[in-house]
Parts: C-alpha cells; sequence; structure tokens
C-alpha cells in the first residue's frame, strides 16, 4: 500500500516524467518563446556603455516618473477597483453582467484608442474635461495627472479580475458572523473581508503597477511625451529607438530590472494561497 504523505497527493501531477511529449514539446516551445527575446535583450545589451546611457539625467527623470506615476495609479485602482470588486462579487443587481464586462473591456481595448476615449472623456472640449476646466481649471491632458489616469484606465481592470475572483472564492459566512454580532456592511468589509483577500488584493495591485509601468498608447496619446513632465520610460525607449538604439537597450534593461525585482519583491505575497 502506497504512503499517503502531504505530498503524495500533488506530487505525481507534478511530476515532469509523467508529461507526454505532445504536451511537453509545445510547453517547451512556448518557454523559449516567452525567454528568447529577453535573452537577445541582454545579450545584445551596450553593457560597456551601459555606465554612461545610466547615467544620463533625461533617463533618471523618466525613471523617477514611471515609478511615481506607476505608483500613483495603483493606488488610484486601489481605492476605486476594491470596492468595485465587492460590489461585482457580493451584489446582484439588473445589468450585473454587463457592468462587468464594460469593466473588462479595456483588457482589449487598443491602448491608442483608450488615449483618444480619454481626450474625449477627459479633455478640454471633452464630456468632463469641459466642466473640469470651467468649474476647477483644472485640465488633465498632456500633464503629469494625465499620465497618471491613462495608466489607471488601462491597469485597473487588472486588479478588479484578480480582486473579485479571490471574493467569489472567499466564504462569505464570515461576514455574516460579522453582521450577526452588529457591525455594519463597511465594518465587516474593512476588518473582516480585506484580510482574507489581502493575497489577492496584493496580487492585483503588482499586476496593475506592473501594467501601469509599461503603459504607452493611453499614455502618449492623452498625456503627450514631455521630458521630466509625461515623458515615461516607456515613451523615452521609444523615442531613443529612432535615433540611440543604443540607449533604447539601455532603458529597456532598467524597466526589465525593475519589473523582475518587483515581482520578485511581491512574488510571496501575491502567490500566498496559491501555492509554490
Amino acid at each position: 500500500m502506497r504512503g499517503g504523505g502531504p505530498g503524495s497527493a500533488v506530487g505525481p501531477a507534478r511530476s515532469a516524467a509523467r508529461v507526454p511529449p505532445a504536451l511537453l514539446v509545445p510547453a517547451a516551445a512556448g518557454l523559449v518563446f516567452l525567454l528568447l527575446p529577453l535573452a537577445a535583450l541582454l545579450v545584445r545589451a551596450p553593457w560597456a556603455e551601459l555606465p554612461g546611457q545610466l547615467g544620463s539625467p533625461q533617463v533618471w527623470q523618466a525613471l523617477r516618473l514611471s515609478l511615481l506615476s506607476a505608483t500613483t495609479a495603483t493606488a488610484l485602482c486601489l481605492v476605486l477597483g476594491v470596492p468595485l470588486a465587492w460590489v461585482l462579487a457580493r451584489t446582484d443587481f439588473p445589468g450585473r453582467r454587463l457592468v462587468r464586462a464594460l469593466v473588462t473591456v479595456p483588457l482589449v481595448l487598443p491602448p491608442v484608442v483608450g488615449g483618444v476615449a480619454l481626450l474625449l472623456a477627459l479633455g478640454r472640449d471633452g464630456l468632463v474635461g469641459r466642466l473640469l476646466d470651467d468649474w476647477f481649471g483644472v485640465t488633465l491632458p498632456f500633464t503629469t495627472a494625465g499620465v497618471v489616469v491613462a495608466e489607471a484606465f488601462v491597469a485597473m481592470p487588472f486588479l478588479v479580475i484578480s480582486v473579485e475572483g479571490t471574493l467569489r472564492a472567499a466564504d462569505p459566512r464570515f461576514e455574516e458572523a460579522a453582521a450577526t454580532l452588529g457591525a455594519s456592511r463597511f465594518t465587516a468589509f474593512r476588518r473582516v473581508t480585506l484580510p482574507l483577500i489581502a493575497p489577492g488584493v496584493a496580487a492585483g495591485a503588482v499586476l496593475a503597477w506592473a501594467r501601469a509601468l509599461g503603459e504607452f498608447g493611453a499614455t502618449i496619446t492623452f498625456a503627450g511625451s514631455f521630458p521630466g513632465r509625461t515623458q515615461t520610460m516607456p515613451l523615452a525607449v521609444y523615442l531613443a529607438l529612432q535615433n540611440d538604439p543604443a540607449a533604447a537597450v539601455a532603458l529597456s534593461l532598467v524597466l526589465l530590472a525593475v519589473s523582475v525585482a518587483v515581482l520578485g519583491a511581491m512574488r510571496d505575497r501575491w502567490t500566498a494561497g496559491v501555492g509554490a
């Protein structure tokens, strides 16, 4: 009789020896497909010129702006996206399926189209932008705030989907028990639900941050590319590629290093409960 140790149930499922060749070959091809461009970036990098390329003030301006805008956009996604995910997961109202579909539209919408839509909505002559300009003197396009708005627009669906999935998997009876003890729904959400779904929130925040950091199309359409104000690292890479490919590779390496460092630092949090 075989032993029933803790790892016996999952051990065979993860054994590479049992993978049929019909699955192993395309799996290996997929891995190569994903890693080959990154390997080419490392191999073709101008390592001797890298210190000089990265010492440019423009590079640090773009990097600082990218980190600041991506972090601010992620904070905005958390403030707006977590409540939205809770409403979609915990309540039932007419048109909920349609609302959920609309929330995911930015996932499949071409980023440039998203930038055009933002201009029509929040530009000086936009549906809401006109009111912001007339009433408060606030203009979003071609500003740093516009970069944050564009990044949040394309990144928020990643957070909402991640948090909604975690909420659906969480047992709602904990919230119901808190309600029977006299807690309001908001108190139950803040003190019971949020700690339960923290890994999902962290995973969604990481995905949103990474998406915001790499955003290009909506940003250049809605905010433009002004050094020190709206030129993020992806825009700097694109502009450098036209005139100085070595500088574009150097900037790409910085983005790659930052992304890998953040994902590596957050791995234990956003994979909690999922398994290694």
